[in-house]
């Protein structure tokens, strides 16, 4: 099976078009026996294009169950927003303006009943399958030597007992354990210039939103290469 990790998208509907043609180019010139494209969370704020890039992976995943979409922490926040706007700090400090801007609503806080009836729109707005694709995103898959997630995982608890809100949150206790976990752990969440290489983990977040770079990690028997974007800001 050949595995595609996709990191952080942010908006960047450009980016994430671009990366899945040059994706189904190779799968057309290569004719793996199968394939998996893993998008590691993040899909929205920051960038320009949150809706229609929710709305790609939707249609994505209804016509080929082999895309998986894992939930990130800005996923994570837009759904406690839309859920209640006075749980709103991840999304409104961290891209909600521009993910609200995507759906043609202009985010606005103050005075309060500003807050809820820009939420009210938001609600509106956003459509059904979106709403659908958000709640029923796993939070980590695995294949073979390799675990899946947004964030990482706890040093010192198994994998199949990690938190939900550290395989979306958990950063600097897993990005300084130095020992090997049980799989390779690949994830994004913490954007770098390049992608990470480490023995016990893997980082694809290279800051798509501000460079124009999504990155994908390609796995296949024992073959690990990077492919990625290059559309700039």
């Amino acid at each position: 099976m050949r595995l595609y990790a996709i990191g952080d998208v942010h908006g960047r509907f450009d980016c994430l078009t671009t990366l899945h043609k040059m994706i189904a180019d190779e799968i057309a010139r290569d004719r793996p026996a199968d394939w998996r494209i893993i998008h590691l969370g993040d899909y929205v704020d920051r960038g320009p294009q949150s809706r229609e890039v929710l709305d790609f992976l939707a249609r994505a995943q209804t016509a080929d169950e082999r895309n998986i979409t894992l939930l990130g922490n800005h996923d994570e926040g837009m759904l406690k927003f839309l859920a209640d706007p006075l749980d709103a700090d991840v999304f409104i400090d961290f891209g909600g303006f521009d993910t609200a801007a995507s759906y043609g609503v202009e985010l606005r806080t103050m005075p309060r009943r500003e807050l809820f009836e820009s939420h009210r729109q938001l609600i509106e707005a956003v459509p059904e399958h979106h709403f659908a694709l958000l709640r029923d995103m796993p939070r980590s898959v695995s294949f073979g030597d390799f675990f899946f997630c947004h964030a990482g995982i706890r040093p010192g608890t198994a994998l199949d007992a990690q938190s939900a809100h550290d395989l979306c949150w958990i950063r600097r206790e897993f990005l300084d354990h130095q020992q090997l976990y049980d799989k390779v752990i690949v994830h994004g969440h913490t954007p770098c210039r390049e992608p990470e290489t480490c023995p016990n983990r893997i980082n694809v977040d290279t800051k798509a939103f501000a460079t124009g770079r999504l990155t994908a990690l390609v796995m296949e028997d024992t073959e690990k290469r990077f492919i990625s974007t290059d559309l700039g800001t």
